[in-house]
């Protein structure tokens, strides 16, 4: 008998521990992201561990605290990514890149709990699920790190995104989550197809497996961070909103084109403004107030494409001034034809300056879209 027992014992020593990767995507959080490894490096209690740092090239050194941190640890990787950056695709390429059975995401700022890690596991194994979210919307949920004008705009975006989603995760109450825990085995065929270009890596993951994956939530307690401020700016609404309708048009409109002509949209706003004023206050002809909003319609699309559609490729200083220049080149034989259509239609169809514009703008669109892409920022 006690032969047996300490064979039992024997067995329970020699049982390999499961492998748990957890992947911290980082932009300048030297400060918070410290303290977070050293708390989740707890966990090596349980689970064979490793804690994969995705670093976008931190200006503030986090990097370098972290490599310091891997010399002492080899259960801590640094992934130092240059030329490359993104929220989405550090995440996905942190996955994708893990070793282990079972993988968790979190944010680096500290806002997300290390003991959320083990109330989403528990749930995730009891219910034999792929994949568990943490909520910030949940009954049990508290929001202690999050403005009331921030959680709102949460909110409204979660319901918008639910409209875009499969009927099979309509239960969940946050697709804007960053706190994912994940069976890497089931869920690998779809991070493959993750657009990292993309809102949320959440949002866009349950966007491409199509109503695949077996989904469930957890309440998270959302901390304020301790130092540093929030990355929302303009530039995460502009993505939401691109992921909104990428998704609604079936995935099939590539996200660059959709981004380019939303911003296509307030270029033909400006050149129909310019023209009016033009034409009403200055007594310009409409050929020659055309010329000049045409002009202005094709900067301004320029300097905002700059900002949102091809931030990652964002042209600045001189590079910008040159940059202007090329599109303008790019755009000039498009120019002359968006001119000339709308100076004909006006002319001899209607003097109608609103249609006659619109018509120039239609026709160009393609062009300037392909063009500017491939000579102006350099992307396919």
């Amino acid at each position: 008998m006690g032969a047996t027992k300490s064979h039992e014992q024997n067995m329970n020593m020699t049982t390999p521990k499961e492998r748990l990767s957890i992947i911290l995507p980082s932009y300048n959080e030297r400060e918070n992201i410290i303290p977070l490894i050293k708390k989740l490096l707890n966990f090596d209690e349980i689970f064979d561990l490793e804690l994969l740092i995705v670093d976008d090239d931190s200006s503030d050194g986090t990097s370098t605290v972290v490599k310091e941190l891997c010399k002492a640890d080899p259960q801590v990787r640094l992934i130092r990514r240059v030329g490359r950056s993104g929220l989405a695709s550090a995440i996905k390429e942190g996955l994708l890149d893990a070793t282990g059975d079972l993988a968790v995401v979190m944010d680096s700022d500290g806002q997300h709990e290390p003991s959320a890690i083990k109330d989403a596991l528990i749930k995730l194994k009891k219910n034999n699920l792929d994949l568990v979210s943490g909520s910030r919307f949940l009954n049990d949920s508290e929001i202690l790190g999050l403005s009331q004008r921030r959680a709102d705009g949460s909110s409204l975006a979660n319901k918008f995104s639910r409209i875009s989603l499969s009927r099979n995760y309509y239960h969940l109450t946050d697709y804007m989550s960053g706190f994912l825990v994940l069976n890497l085995q089931t869920c690998l065929p779809s991070i493959y197809k993750v657009d990292v270009g993309g809102f949320k890596f959440l949002y866009e993951l349950l966007a491409v497996s199509k109503g695949n994956l077996k989904t469930g939530e957890i309440p998270l307690r959302f901390q304020p961070r301790t130092y540093g401020d929030s990355k929302l700016d303009l530039s995460i609404f502009w993505d939401f909103l691109i992921s909104l309708l990428h998704s609604l048009s079936f995935r099939l409109l590539p996200r660059r084109a959709i981004s380019f002509a939303l911003v296509g949209l307030s270029g033909v706003i400006v050149q129909l403004t310019t023209t009016t004023i033009l034409m009403t206050m200055l007594n310009m002809s409409f050929r020659h107030s055309l010329t000049v909003s045409v002009i202005a319609a094709a900067t301004s699309n320029y300097l905002i494409n700059n900002a949102l559609t091809f931030r990652s490729n964002r042209l600045s200083g001189q590079a910008l001034l040159k940059g202007l220049m090329k599109f303008l080149l790019v755009a000039s034989l498009p120019v002359i034809a968006n001119i000339s259509l709308a100076t004909t239609f006006y002319n001899v169809v209607a003097r109608n300056e609103f249609w006659a514009q619109l018509i120039g703008i239609v026709v160009v669109f393609v062009w300037n879209y392909a063009a500017s892409s491939r000579f102006v920022w350099n992307t396919p």
